[in-house]
């Protein structure tokens, strides 16, 4: 009898130890998932993140619930993402700051943007305007490229060093040779603040901020960094006032490395079916940002070749975040 309870408590044992049995990738999913978004609550990426996990978990036939997990510009979260089990329970939105800025600028990266991840999908792209106060003396870049030669000092906010508006700004003075002082907020409901306040004339807000501000006319738009915006569309892009630039700027969905082929199809497919949706693809609108389905591997090589560009664009301005 003592030799059976023995024998019994080494086979629990040896059992412990062995890795569970993997889930068939046929039957996903069998539970709830998880979106890991690297956004504070009721910001713009969480707010997309919502939308798409209440539209995803009705064609999955599970709930998708969110966690929210910020810090150092989004890279915390999104390392946790990287460093999840890749079994298609632990999923996340990435942005441009995520996926494509943060391995321009930070050198020591605690995950790649490209091997760490399956990419699901991309879910849109958008815009970073450039706005202004009022009063401010342009009303394009035409304006501003003639303000700055006559040598008047031009500040400009944006939410942080290395933020998308902050590169937006750099290529505009890259390709227009005019200079102006770069004044980093802590946030972009502060700067945003400032600029209505006439603390700052001049600033770059994420679409989400600046398209209610620019309607009731709080503020004035310039131009926008990227494509011309349904959600403004009287506001010429770069491209279209001579400024040599129409890369688009991202969201897209990401689940960690080696996801089974299976599983991400189920994703993809997912993600596509609510991108239709009438009522998702109004309120992504609203959100300053144009649905655009484009297949994970796609997606994939169109950020690794923008990280490469992007990381020129970094160089030549100087910016690193240490």
């Amino acid at each position: 009898m003592k030799f059976r309870t023995v024998t019994l408590s080494l086979l629990a044992l040896l059992s412990a130890a062995l890795p569970a049995r993997a889930e068939d990738p046929g039957a996903y999913p069998t539970r709830k998932i998880k979106m890991l978004l690297p956004y504070a609550a009721g910001g713009g990426g969480d707010v997309v993140g919502r939308l798409l996990a209440d539209r995803m978990g009705k064609t999955l036939g599970q709930s998708i619930y969110i966690e929210n997990h910020t810090g150092a510009a989004g890279t915390l979260g999104t390392q946790m993402v990287a460093t999840s089990p890749n079994d298609g329970y632990t999923i996340t939105v990435g942005g441009m700051t995520t996926h494509v800025l943060a391995p321009a600028i930070y050198p020591k990266l605690p995950y790649d943007p490209i091997k760490d991840f399956t990419t699901i999908g991309r879910v849109g792209t958008s815009s970073i305007m450039l706005v202004a106060t009022k009063n401010f003396a342009a009303d394009d870049i035409k304006g501003l490229v003639a303000l700055a030669r006559k040598g008047e000092p031009i500040q400009y906010g944006s939410w942080g060093v290395g933020s998308t508006g902050q590169f937006c700004a750099e290529i505009l003075m890259q390709q227009t040779g005019i200079k102006m002082d770069h004044v980093p907020f802590n946030g972009i409901a502060k700067l945003a603040g400032d600029l209505l306040g006439g603390h700052i004339a001049l600033a770059t807000l994420d679409m989400a901020t600046a398209t209610p501000l620019v309607k009731d006319g709080s503020i004035k738009a310039l131009a926008a960094c990227g494509e011309r915006s349904p959600s403004l569309p009287d506001v010429a892009s770069y491209k279209e006032q001579g400024v040599p630039f129409d890369r688009s700027l991202s969201w897209a969905m990401y689940a960690p490395a080696g996801l089974a082929p299976p599983i991400a199809e189920k994703l993809s497919a997912a993600l596509k079916e609510a991108l239709g949706d009438t009522v998702v693809k109004d309120k992504l609108l609203g959100l300053g940002i144009t649905p655009q389905f484009v297949a994970g591997e796609e997606q994939r090589d169109i950020n690794a070749r923008d990280i490469a560009a992007w990381k020129l664009v970094a160089r030549d301005a100087g910016i690193e975040v240490k």
